[in-house]
């Protein structure tokens, strides 16, 4: 690596090799030349003739095509941009060195957003399956981890504050139903997908219509055969010179969700390893601080936090270009969405193996749990103990303010002068309950304040889980590699 220049640390610090390369000069240009092949291809199938009537395309043309479709001449290219300024029309040039027989039917009647934007389309396609793949992963852990903590009670936070109990497992339910609101909307945008296709310069066609002599039945084809070819459905119907920069920004919402999720699961990671309750993994030589060697900071949450930031704010980017595009087409969108999209999609897949790397290798400390949980029972207690106390004959108002008087003096020992909760024993030498401190502590078996908590976490691993890692089994065990 070199150190005398800027690197960005979403290749070099977060981003999966995977992910770098989808958004890599290699997988850009490679499709360049797939998208002139299936052009040449297409205009031949359509029967595109010379000015004498013969074909314009031929089988050999077609053929030098794919024999040079990956060994791109990178040095021909650089060294035409260096004197054309035309990245789309160097490649044309390198490409036409190699393919002498088909250089004068590349790239014919096309413009230069037939590679550029349908490349974009197919690039960041491929880059949702891949985010697809490792939100399902992700999923696939926090519900191993949910089943097996699924009976564990906890004490469950409102406004940060101890609350009625819920488990473990239950709490890590609620990161999934997040989760997979985002793979609802991931889905939904790799279906929705389609390419830009073969319009021209202001989307009206006309170059290919002056190539077909007017033929508009047969122009009105090639959109069509050129999706299939390159593995779409369909191209939108209508365009500019490119497709709809609202496409980009719906993309980059999708990813701003994920990035969402994810900052809130690591909020909560952070918060519960303040409370020694769980840890993310902690490795052996890890350095906490460099100040203080005792300390175990929950640096891969931090992470996913820092980096969730940045994609909800870089996902203004592609909205304001949306939103001041003129007319059919303006260039103030390119230097901006060649940094905002590849980066937003590179923090994603950084954002993922961080998730999956955390969630893989939690530390629960139930003893943490049962004591804080066993401080804050006799609180929640209550009611229970004033009902039981109320079938052995005592007097439901007479008790309630006993409870309040004793819930407030424990409560202040506890606040003021940094003791005990000693509210079991003071409930327990008043008389009028008629209950012993072993019967009362018996009541407050943690497991019989969660409710439903273990039986919604099996139901909800088993009727909705379940069938979606059933469903994509083939593309489990993933395991994450974080460089830093």
């Amino acid at each position: 690596m070199s150190n005398d220049k800027y690197v960005s640390p979403l290749s070099e610090r977060y981003a999966s090799k995977e992910m770098q390369y989808i958004f890599s000069p290699d997988m850009k240009f490679r499709t360049w030349r797939k998208l002139w092949i299936a052009l040449a291809e297409t205009e031949q199938e359509l029967g595109l003739k010379d000015v004498n009537g013969n074909p314009r395309i031929t089988d050999e043309q077609i053929a030098e095509l794919k024999e040079h479709m990956d060994d791109i001449n990178y040095e021909d290219a650089k060294k035409q941009e260096a004197l054309v300024r035309h990245d789309v029309m160097s490649h044309v040039h390198a490409y036409g060195l190699q393919c002498p027989k088909a250089a004068g039917i590349i790239h014919l009647g096309a413009t230069s957003c037939y590679v550029g934007d349908n490349t974009d389309v197919i690039v960041m396609t491929e880059a949702l399956k891949l985010v697809r793949k490792k939100l399902i992963n992700v999923i696939s852990e926090l519900a191993a981890f949910a089943e097996k903590y699924k009976n564990l009670p906890t004490l469950a936070f409102t406004h940060f504050q101890p609350a009625q109990p819920t488990t473990v497992g239950k709490r890590a339910t609620l990161w999934m139903q997040e989760l997979l609101l985002d793979l609802n909307d991931i889905e939904y945008m790799i279906k929705e997908q389609k390419l830009l296709g073969s319009k021209g310069t202001t989307g009206t066609q006309a170059s290919f219509l002056e190539l077909f002599n007017g033929d508009h039945d047969t122009v009105r084809k090639i959109d069509g055969i050129i999706a299939k070819k390159m593995g779409f459905e369909a191209c939108y119907p209508v365009s500019g010179q490119t497709y709809s920069r609202k496409v980009d920004a719906r993309v980059l919402n999708v990813l701003s969700g994920i990035a969402m999720s994810a900052h809130k699961f690591s909020n909560d990671i952070r918060l519960l390893q303040h409370l020694k309750e769980i840890e993310e993994p902690f490795e052996k030589n890890q350095i906490g601080s460099s100040a203080m060697a005792y300390k175990r900071n929950p640096m891969r949450s931090e992470r996913i936090a820092s980096l969730a930031n940045y994609v909800m704010v870089d996902a203004l980017n592609p909205a304001i270009v949306a939103a001041t595009q003129w007319f059919e087409r303006t260039l103030d969108d390119s230097a901006n969405k060649r940094i905002s999209v590849p980066e937003a999609f590179l923090a994603v897949d950084g954002i993922l193996d961080l998730y999956l790397n955390v969630v893989d290798g939690l530390v629960v400390y139930d003893k943490v749990i049962y004591q804080r949980f066993m401080k804050e029972i006799p609180f929640m207690a209550t009611e229970n103990i004033m009902m039981d106390a109320v079938k052995r004959g005592g007097n439901r108002q007479e008790l309630h303010e006993k409870i309040r008087q004793y819930s407030m003096e424990a409560g202040a020992n506890v606040k003021r002068e940094g003791l005990e909760n000693n509210l079991v024993d003071l409930i327990a030498a008043d008389p009028a309950f008629g209950m012993s401190k072993e019967e009362i502590v018996a009541l407050l078996e943690p497991i019989n304040f969660v409710g439903r908590a273990p039986e919604q976490t099996t139901e909800f691993l088993t009727e909705v889980i379940a069938p979606i890692l059933e469903a994509n089994k083939d593309i489990l065990g993933v395991k994450a590699v974080i460089n830093v």
